[in-house]
């Protein structure tokens, strides 16, 4: 199960559609943005949030389902970069990094949409066997 290494330690996968549905706390966008060592416009960019929009998240304390949705959806593909490159520095270099298959883009900024992260997604699958990206 995904979400956690940035707190999110659902019991099934029920049980993390009802957390999503209620909204994550908003930590978990700094734990998130601290995992990946990004400045936090940065990140609230990939995720689709307005700056402004934030600011008002973190004085009512949660996020709501899609920003949630987005946030996981990131939380995800960390997760899978550290499986990749089994070490946190190197998995957070990698998502700074432009990559050639991405058109030149980071894998944070490719992966702002959901078929963006299905081909960090893929990319990184592609790294994990070996094959040449």
């Amino acid at each position: 199960m995904y979400g956690t290494s940035i707190g999110v330690r659902p019991r099934d996968l029920n049980d993390l559609i009802q957390k999503l549905k209620q909204g994550l706390p908003v930590v978990v966008f700094d734990r998130l943005r601290d995992r990946l060592d990004v400045p936090e416009k940065m990140l609230a960019s990939t995720v689709n949030i307005a700056y402004r929009t934030l600011s008002r998240r973190k004085k009512e304390g949660r996020l709501k389902t899609d920003e949630s949705e987005r946030i996981l959806r990131i939380a995800r593909l960390y997760e899978k970069a550290l499986e990749v490159f089994e070490d946190a520095g190197l998995a957070r270099q990698w998502f700074k990094m432009p990559a050639k298959a991405l058109g030149g883009k980071t894998p944070l900024e490719y992966a702002d949409t959901e078929p963006g992260a299905q081909e960090v997604e893929d990319l990184l699958g592609r790294i994990e066997y070996g094959v040449f990206s």
